[in-house]
């Protein structure tokens, strides 16, 4: 997603976030997946939690999104929804869950099912204290609500390999002795992944992302490689706007700069 744990909440910004919404699917794939609903009904009731922003170990935990998408003149805005840390999204309740049946209940033209997704990092540390987060149940399924996200075009949030930027305040660790797998584009610009996704393919696993680069399409120039880190790495965007970007498998990267 969207992804940032939903207990370090993210401010509202005018660019995706690239870690879900189905950026390597085309528009028609993505209003499809979404569904859609003309119907009025009334939205399931929220309640408020409050939850703390400090940093924990948090790789290879399993969460899933919904996004309640409205549209503007042509152009998207996403409630996300997100199961972490509340639970970690038993299959069997995510796939009892349909598109339309969410956009209907929460009035909105279209939603949409993201997930399950799997973090890389090994920790999130995100700027603020305690905060009160909505939480709402979908089909048993509770999820904290992280942002309001104006996504924009969809034609331009379709593009994999496409960076986004992001205004998130987070810094994403990465511990030393943990593999990493990045993206380097031909001006030598280093993408790590942050996130990997099974809903586009639901056998990809951690032990598969070390070879990934050989089912990758990737730009003309660019490499994917994976490597243990001697020394812990840190994507660090609490001054500076990330750049996210996502593979044709929903797979989601940060660009890394050294300091």
């Amino acid at each position: 997603m969207f992804y940032i744990p939903t207990h370090r909440p993210l401010r509202p910004h005018r660019t995706l976030l690239g870690l879900g919404i189905c950026l390597t699917l085309g528009v028609s794939s993505l209003l499809a997946a979404c569904g859609s609903s003309n119907n009025s009904a009334t939205k399931a009731e929220e309640s408020t939690t409050s939850t703390s922003t400090a940093p924990q170990q948090i790789r290879g935990d399993r969460y899933c999104e919904i996004l309640l998408i409205t549209l503007n003149a042509g152009l998207a805005t996403a409630e996300v929804w997100n199961t972490y840390p509340l639970n970690d999204c038993p299959q069997a309740p995510w796939d009892a869950l349909d598109a339309k049946t969410l956009a209907t209940q929460n009035n909105v033209p279209f939603a949409m099912l993201n997930g399950p997704r799997y973090w890389l990092m090994n920790s999130v540390e995100k700027a603020g204290g305690t905060i009160d987060l909505p939480k709402k149940n979908f089909g048993g399924l509770e999820m904290y609500r992280q942002a309001t996200v104006e996504i924009g075009s969809m034609i331009d949030a379709a593009k994999p390999y496409s960076p986004k930027l992001v205004n998130r305040t987070a810094a994403f660790t990465y511990d030393a002795g943990a593999r990493v797998y990045e993206l380097r584009t031909t001006e030598g610009t280093t993408y790590v992944m942050q996130t990997y996704s099974a809903q586009i393919d639901p056998t990809l696993t951690e032990a598969q992302l070390t070879d990934l680069g050989l089912r990758l399409k990737l730009p003309e120039g660019w490499t994917y490689s994976s490597r243990i880190l001697d020394t812990s790495l840190t994507v660090q965007t609490v001054t500076t706007a990330a750049h996210v970007l996502q593979d044709e498998l929903g797979n989601s990267y940060s660009e890394f700069v050294k300091n």
